[in-house]
C-alpha cells in the first residue's frame, strides 16, 4: 500500500489468475465515487484436476453455498457486503483509512474489511461478474475439509462479532444437520417411528446430494457428493465452535 503509485489497490491470491480484462472491467466500476470496492467471482479453471474440481463443484453447489454461489460462478451485477479477497479491487484511499487488512483474522480478514467498507465508512462495494478470476481449488477432501472448517470457524465467530454481513439464516444450516444428524441418530434407537422418520429424513437428504452432483463427467460425481457431506458436517461443526469460542486472534480489534 506504501509503495503503490495508483488510485486502486487489486488483491488476488497466489493460486488464482485473472481473465484477460479483469482490471478493464473492474475500473469502469469505480466511475462512482461512492464505490469503494469492486469483486467478481472465482472460477474453477478447467485444467484443475478431477478432485480439485470436485471442490470446486461442492462451492458452487446451491445446497453448499446458496445464495453465495456468486462467489464461484458468475451471477448478476449487484451490491455486495462480503467479497473474498481472491479477487478484490479496493480504493487506496479507502484502504489508507481503514489501515489495510487486519490479518490477525485470516481467512475472515476479506470479511472485516468489507463489514468496515460498508456500515463504518458506509460506501458500496460492488459485485461486478465481468471481474473474473480462475482459482485453484485445494483437492477433495482433507485439503478442502481443512479450508472450510477455518472458514465455518470464523464465520461462526463472526456472528457475534460483525453480525451486520455475517448474521445468515444459511450460516446455520449445517449446524442444524449436523445437530439432526447426531442427535436423531441417538433418538431413532428408542422408537419405531422415531427411526422411521430419521432415514426417511436421511435417504430424503441423500437423493437430493445426488442429484446436486450430477454431471457429464462421471468420475466427479462421487467425489462431489461424499464432499458435498462431508463439508456440511465440517462446516457445522466449526461454525458451533467459532460461534462458542470466547476469541480469536485480533491483534489490531
Amino acid at each position: 500500500m506504501a509503495r503503490a503509485k495508483g488510485e486502486v489497490l487489486a488483491f488476488i491470491d497466489d493460486d488464482a489468475y485473472p481473465a484477460a480484462p479483469w482490471l478493464k472491467k473492474a475500473v469502469l466500476n469505480f466511475a462512482d465515487e461512492n464505490i469503494a470496492a469492486v469483486g467478481g467471482p472465482a472460477v474453477t479453471p478447467d485444467d484443475d484436476t478431477v478432485r480439485q474440481k470436485a471442490s470446486g463443484r461442492v462451492f458452487s453447489s446451491p445446497i453448499v453455498s446458496g445464495k453465495f454461489i456468486y462467489r464461484y460462478i458468475p451471477k448478476k451485477k449487484a451490491e455486495a457486503n462480503d467479497l473474498p479477497s481472491c479477487n478484490l479491487l479496493v480504493r487506496k484511499s479507502v484502504m489508507e483509512e481503514l489501515g489495510g487488512f487486519n490479518t490477525d483474522f485470516w481467512p475472515g480478514e476479506d470479511t472485516k474489511l468489507c463489514f468496515d467498507i460498508t456500515h463504518k465508512l458506509g460506501k458500496k462495494i460492488i459485485y461486478d461478474p465481468d471481474v473474473l478470476v480462475y482459482h485453484h481449488r485445494r483437492k477433495v477432501f482433507l485439503p478442502h475439509l481443512r479450508q472450510v472448517a477455518n472458514y465455518a470457524l470464523h464465520r461462526g465467530y463472526f456472528i457475534k462479532k460483525f453480525p451486520a454481513n455475517s448474521l445468515r439464516p444459511a450460516y446455520f444450516a449445517p449446524s442444524l444437520f449436523f445437530i439432526l444428524l447426531f442427535v436423531g441418530g441417538v433418538i431413532s434407537l428408542f422408537s419405531p417411528f422415531s427411526r422411521a422418520l430419521y432415514f426417511s429424513g436421511l435417504f430424503l437428504y441423500l437423493s437430493v446430494v445426488f442429484i446436486f452432483s450430477l454431471s457429464g463427467n462421471l468420475r466427479l460425481m462421487p467425489y462431489v457428493a461424499t464432499g458435498t457431506i462431508l463439508t456440511h458436517i465440517a462446516y457445522g461443526i466449526y461454525f458451533l465452535k467459532g460461534i462458542l469460542s470466547g476469541k480469536l486472534s485480533e491483534e489490531n480489534s
